[in-house]
């Protein structure tokens, strides 16, 4: 391994050893504290335009394999770690993390001081970076010439550029609830996870997904019996289009919004968005259910969030982060739409919120009966 530098654009820089692709690379500087999960971390759509950094020490170690990506291919631009295990001992590995981030043309870069990085973002917040073999100050030139985060629309990195059908649920990880496919969902694919499309398969829903950039009338032409708005990157008032396909939706369809969806549902309604400090990224993030007080243990990646007062006399605010007391999620009486801003899927993740698939599928029923 040779020598490799990660430079943010306020000019603090950390050394470690490049593995992986070699080049350069340059995104948003961010960090994820889940403990277990990296495959599924790395294939997470939402991280498309970031360094990701893992806050737990040891990377690699169950190598990779073909059953838990969460897409296709990496999104993100990539990936800072302490250590990464030379050693893959896990019966399901086909390939080594190092491998894999070659044959992915993913920059790696570990031995770095992930705590203290951390640490500086969570003080100073995510910032551009750049990482690679150049030398520091290049690097640097190259993190303060990049364009922020905020007035991004990614989506069209990691949609699909094409409609098709989706029928694999859990499988042997979890047992269909209802294996009669009773409803068809249209799921908008705005980077959509793949555990998302199979606990909608797990519910009894027949998928059709299409691209970010279909309209409201090309979704209806399908005769879905409800719609399903998807995870993603970037800005989500960026993402214009996908706001005026949501506000043409509401009302005709019932609507469930994830992550990004549910950041485009709430601008559809007439609400704002903002850019968190340093964004919720990992496993353990609390939320509270406002109509119950159960507390759920959730999966959560997303640097822009929902204006809570934005949405007074608009719908209603349903869940609330305990940390810091942003918006969750909200419900739109009139419509029956609903939405979360944390990722009921997980994968990988606590299974606690599994729920509002059951949720979605209950409300299309009565909208149909």
């Amino acid at each position: 391994m040779k020598q490799g530098h990660l430079v943010l654009a306020d000019g603090t820089r950390f050394s470690g050893l490049a593995f992986g692709a070699s080049g350069t690379a340059v995104g948003e500087a961010v960090f994820t504290t889940g403990m277990t999960g990296y495959e599924e971390v790395l294939t997470d759509p939402s991280y498309c335009g970031q360094i990701l950094t893992m806050t737990a020490p040891q990377i690699g170690n169950t190598g990779i394999n073909l059953e838990d990506a969460e897409a296709r291919r990496p999104a993100l631009r990539a990936f800072i770690v302490r250590e990464v295990s030379e050693l893959t001992s896990n019966w399901r590995a086909v390939q080594s993390l190092d491998a894999y981030l070659k044959k992915e043309g993913i920059i790696g870069l570990s031995g770095v001081d992930t705590r203290t990085l951390t640490r500086h973002i969570r003080d100073v917040g995510a910032q551009m970076a750049a990482v690679g073999a150049e030398d520091p100050a290049t690097l640097h030139d190259r993190a303060k010439a990049a364009p922020p985060m905020t007035g991004q629309d990614l989506t069209g990195e990691v949609t699909t550029t094409e409609t098709f059908e989706w029928s694999e649920g859990s499988g042997v990880w979890a047992e269909p609830r209802d294996s009669a496919q009773r409803w068809h969902v249209v799921a908008v694919d705005f980077g959509v996870k793949l555990n998302i499309l199979r606990c909608l398969v797990d519910e009894g829903c027949k998928v059709t997904v299409v691209p970010a950039t279909t309209t409201a009338d090309e979704i209806l032409a399908h005769d879905p019996d409800g719609v399903f708005l998807s995870n993603g990157p970037g800005d989500p008032a960026a993402v214009t289009q996908g706001v005026e396909t949501v506000r043409d939706l509401l009302g005709r369809r019932p609507i469930f919004g994830i992550c990004l969806g549910h950041q485009l549902m709430s601008l559809a309604l007439g609400g704002e968005t903002y850019k968190l400090k340093f964004g919720h990224r990992g496993l353990n993030q609390p939320v509270k259910d406002l109509a119950t007080g159960r507390v759920e243990i959730t999966t959560q990646n997303h640097g822009f969030c929902v204006d809570v007062d934005s949405l007074k006399g608009k719908c209603t605010v349903t869940h609330l982060h305990l940390n810091d007391d942003t918006c969750e999620g909200i419900a739109h009486v009139e419509t029956g739409a609903f939405s979360v801003q944390y990722h009921p899927e997980a994968a990988a993740g606590p299974h606690d919120s599994r729920y509002l698939f059951r949720r979605f599928t209950d409300v299309i029923a009565r909208q149909r009966s």
